[in-house]
């Protein structure tokens, strides 16, 4: 069947060729975002593999699957952008604190261009990845692996993402990147050292599972108190080395009490009221964030946030201010909550 519809798709045949790649879409745009960090540039990436694909399917010569031929055009074409600049010019969110903002307890030396990815688009299938793979599906698109994967260099990252993602041989991965396997395997030593140290082991194993009554708990939980304004019990859920960072912005802040001055003098200060609307990104429960004018029953977007969950508690805060990723989680970027005008009244 596979040699039938390349045979067709080398003649011309568009809907044969379409059959043949489509299999793979959603794990290629996956594994575009994985290098690239954002859903609108995997997307961009997705769209130029496909169609390299589709002028060079004569030159395919079947010395490997259609999809390790695929991931070799995806791999290229982003580190190529990575190289040359072409992504999407990146900018700072218009919206900008009213107040200043605390002193951070880390200063990245860059901004973090990491973008959050919508559940209902991971849709892949290298969730059984290669007998060389060492992260599971679920962890290789969390925030956390997400973000430090970003701070390696690009070839590194492609050689890390490759190779233990998705468990390409070195062989392989060295054929792809028209390389020798020992600069492979030099390349894949020093990803998972930086790795390590950019990114601590944690206790993944105690996470609940998702949309489980257990995550759901603690989800409701954190919602009410966050809606509340009770900052006292928005940090009593927190782990003890609890994270709260913002991409782009390259200020961080760690533990308890970092988090606690941040809410208190920033996030949820003065009388505004906040409401938080369920999704999920990168498989972690999330929200759409949204400030109640009190003049009116609108509720404007305020960005997004998506926790990271530890046994019972929120070890992660990931706040993203950009209010146009918020259509791609399938949310507006204003709520009308009718009847409600005079809840504040």
């Amino acid at each position: 069947m596979r040699r039938t519809l390349l045979a067709l798709a080398r003649s011309g045949d568009g809907e044969a060729f379409r059959e043949l790649v489509e299999p793979h879409r959603h794990e290629l745009q996956v594994h575009c975002y994985r290098i690239l960090g954002s859903v609108q540039d995997a997307e961009d990436l997705l769209q130029e593999t496909l169609l390299a694909a589709w002028r060079g399917i004569g030159d395919y010569q079947e010395r490997a699957s259609v999809r390790t031929w695929l991931y070799r055009i995806a791999t290229n074409r982003c580190l190529n952008a990575l190289r040359t600049g072409s992504r999407r010019p990146h900018e700072y969110p218009a919206g900008r604190s009213e107040v200043p903002l605390p002193e951070p307890t880390h200063r990245r030396a860059e901004p973090s261009w990491l973008e959050p990815y919508p559940d209902a688009l991971l849709g892949i299938a290298d969730d059984v990845p290669g007998p060389e793979a060492r992260y599971e599906a679920r962890e290789s698109v969390s925030l956390a692996f997400l973000a430090a994967l970003q701070q390696l260099p690009p070839r590194q990252r492609a050689v890390l993402v490759l190779r233990d993602v998705l468990g390409f041989r070195a062989d392989e991965v060295a054929d792809m990147l028209d390389t020798s396997r020992n600069a492979v395997t030099s390349a894949l030593t020093r990803a998972r050292g930086a790795l390590a140290q950019e990114r601590p082991a944690s206790d993944r194993e105690s996470a609940p599972l998702p949309d489980s009554p257990h995550e759901l708990r603690i989800v409701d939980e954190f919602s009410r108190a966050f809606e509340a304004g009770d900052v006292d019990a928005v940090v009593a859920m927190l782990t003890d080395d609890a994270w709260l960072t913002m991409p782009p912005l390259p200020l961080e802040y760690q533990g308890p009490e970092a988090i606690r001055h941040f809410l208190a003098t920033v996030a949820l200060c003065g009388k505004v009221r906040h409401v938080l609307v369920p999704t999920r990104a990168n498989g972690q429960p999330a929200f759409g964030w949204y400030l109640r004018d009190p003049r009116t029953p609108i509720q404007h977007a305020h960005g997004l946030l998506v926790l990271t969950l530890t046994g019972d508690r929120v070890s992660a805060l990931t706040r993203f201010h950009d209010n146009s990723l918020l259509p791609m989680f399938g949310l507006p970027r204003s709520l009308r909550i009718e009847g409600r005008a005079d809840d504040e009244r």
